[in-house]
């Protein structure tokens, strides 16, 4: 196997509405800062994830690719799902050997529409969907079967809350009210700040190889590990109160051969948190989502690659030794990437 390893990161400022951008001009400045970080202008390989039911497009992500400069021609694809996948596509693509470098992206505009009704857009459509069930429903039917404390839940978006104000790229949030009459559940046990907000924004990343990634990168986050899991779509086949796909993908990456100082996971919802804390068997040490995680800013197609991207970070500017970075896609945390990367 090869040696690769993120060199470059970089977010947009994330905002609750829709300021205006299109896809091009959403992911130009991301791009344009992994690109000064690393002095590389074109890249071996290039992979992005999007959602055309986001933009309401057919094909959408050939629009964002005007920010990229695809001429003379790039060796390009794209994954119609988070852009963690798209890194997980890049990873392989190195491993090839004949390209060293892979610049990777995702983007994603939630304010332009009905988020519960689009991502329901990705259930079965002959069982699930005409039951008109979304994502927020599927993960009320989860809160309620891990039987979380609700003052455990309210720490952890307030904590994750906290983070995110700390966080320049993160929403301003303001802490859960402490009166529990104060807000009606949105599908109980479910409160509306227990569901990850509204967020536009987008994400970029440089993977590069070897001694490549010495040379753009005076500490590499190296990838020693990487795996993704997937349990069936319907729910009457899994236990819902735990994420048999996660602990799997956590096995096979190697999260548990050694301490994880910081893990970056992709919970969309408070009690999600609970459940992959356990999945992945993170020790009582292992700091959670320092960057305030989803609950802080939910850039739907990026909110992965972020938390990858977010965990190298902390390798890169050498406050962590070992981190994991983690993606979920479909109901009730169906699909699962872990990524370990060490110092």
């Amino acid at each position: 196997m090869r040696e690769i390893a993120v060199v470059a990161f970089a977010q947009t400022r994330h905002s609750a509405v829709d300021e205006g951008q299109g896809e091009a001009e959403l992911i130009l400045p991301p791009l344009e800062e992994v690109r000064a970080a690393t002095g590389l202008r074109r890249f071996g390989f290039t992979c992005s994830g999007s959602c055309d039911y986001l933009a309401g497009a057919p094909f959408s992500f050939v629009s964002a690719l005007d920010a990229l400069g695809a001429w003379p021609p790039i060796s390009e694809s794209h994954v119609e799902m988070d852009a963690a996948w798209a890194l997980y596509e890049a990873w392989v693509r190195l491993q090839h050997g004949d390209v060293d470098s892979a610049l990777v992206y995702g983007f994603g505009k939630s304010s332009q529409g009905d988020l519960r009704e689009i991502m329901t857009l990705q259930l079965d459509p002959y069982y699930l969907a005409p039951l008109g069930l979304d994502q927020v429903s599927f993960a009320a039917l989860q809160a309620s079967a891990t039987g979380a404390d609700r003052a455990e839940l309210d720490e952890i978006v307030r904590r994750s809350r906290a983070d995110g104000r700390a966080n320049p790229y993160a929403l301003d949030l303001p802490d859960p009210s402490p009166d529990p009459t104060a807000e009606d559940a949105e599908v109980a046990p479910l409160r509306p700040y227990d569901i990850a907000p509204i967020t536009d924004g987008a994400a970029a990343l440089v993977l590069a190889a070897g001694d490549l990634a010495r040379e753009l990168c005076e500490r590499p986050a190296w990838i020693t590990g990487i795996a993704h899991r997937i349990e069936p779509h319907y729910l009457g086949m899994r236990d819902l109160a735990r994420s048999a796909s996660a602990a799997d993908a956590a096995r096979a990456a190697g999260a548990g051969k050694g301490d994880v100082d910081v893990a970056e996971l992709h919970v969309q919802f408070s009690h999600e948190e609970l459940i992959l804390r356990e999945a992945l068997e993170l020790p009582e040490g292992t700091r959670v989502n320092p960057s305030g995680g989803p609950l802080a800013a939910n850039p739907v197609m990026a909110t992965g690659l972020i938390r990858i991207g977010e965990a190298a970070g902390r390798i890169m500017d050498g406050t962590a030794g070992r981190a994991l970075g983690h993606a979920a896609s479909g109901p009730c945390l169906q699909h699962n990437l872990v990524t370990v990367m060490e110092a």
